[in-house]
């Protein structure tokens, strides 16, 4: 990328960072299931392919820059003593009582905050919390969790070197999807979350969680494969773990994606 391309994109990336001020909702992929097929490097790649993996040499993909970046607009802001929170752990405390949603904080059994490591290198977002997660306060718990977990070990990460969390902090009943007005009020936390962490890449999984922070209606098999940028800091987009244990044939793309992700996560530490 030349100079003058980067800082062309920086120009245009801040213009879209200050003028953006409308919101999408679409709809996630995100279902109950019933079978739970364990992912492992076996199901989806060959010890050639792995083998071919390691040996190739890694160029870093070119992200791309959304055509529009959620902000929090000035209406939006609220004095909220959140704001000032020094750590995540007060910020937890300060928002476990939420009530903005109604509907949402009179069916939760509790607010699922986030979890892992509190200056991670790596973000997993999700749309929201389930049954598992509404009871435990703890997001990625049910089948889905596990495979999540599953996933990040082929990748040599740990749940405990990363940190995951959902852009909705509450459980939607009956596992609906957020609704417009909900991830307004609940973003905002993301977007903290996000500034207190600052992690270097951000995992977000389902098309709901991908489509929802670049705002966009691109399927997610054109979203994926490649990196964007969510408020300055690079993501990539892959299948929910849910989705993979409805459909295994979605393994082999979700190895494919993961992989790169590492591979890019390496380029950082390393550079």
């Amino acid at each position: 990328m030349s100079k003058k391309k980067l800082i062309d994109d920086t120009i245009n990336y801040l213009k879209y960072y200050r003028d953006y001020n409308k919101y999408q909702i679409y709809a996630d992929e995100i279902r109950d299931v019933t079978e739970y097929p364990v992912f492992t490097v076996k199901d989806v790649t060959s010890s050639t392919d792995t083998e071919e993996i390691q040996k190739k040499e890694y160029n870093p993909p070119e992200v791309i820059i959304p055509q529009k970046v959620k902000v929090i607009s000035e209406t939006e802001k609220m004095n909220d003593e959140w704001k000032s929170s020094s750590t995540l752990v007060q910020f937890e405390d300060l928002i476990k009582n939420c009530s903005k949603c109604i509907a949402l904080a009179g069916t939760r059994n509790q607010v699922v905050f986030g979890l892992g490591k509190l200056a991670a290198d790596v973000v997993i977002v999700g749309e929201a919390s389930g049954a598992d997660e509404d009871i435990q306060g703890k997001p990625f718990v049910g089948k889905a969790g596990i495979l999540l977990t599953d996933i990040l070990k082929a990748i040599n990460f740990t749940r405990e070197e990363v940190y995951i969390c959902n852009i909705l902090k509450c459980r939607p009943p009956d596992n609906r999807n957020p609704l417009p007005d909900e991830i307004v009020n609940c973003e905002p936390y993301l977007f903290r979350q996000l500034e207190m962490i600052k992690p270097k890449l951000i995992l977000a999984v389902g098309a709901f969680a991908a489509q929802t922070l670049l705002r966009t209606k691109e399927p997610l098999g054109k979203l994926r494969g490649k990196f964007h940028l969510y408020n300055g800091v690079k993501m990539m987009v892959t299948y929910h773990p849910a989705a993979l244990l409805r459909n295994p044939n979605w393994k082999r793309p979700t190895w494919e994606d993961v992989q790169l992700f590492r591979k890019e996560y390496d380029f950082l530490v390393k550079s």
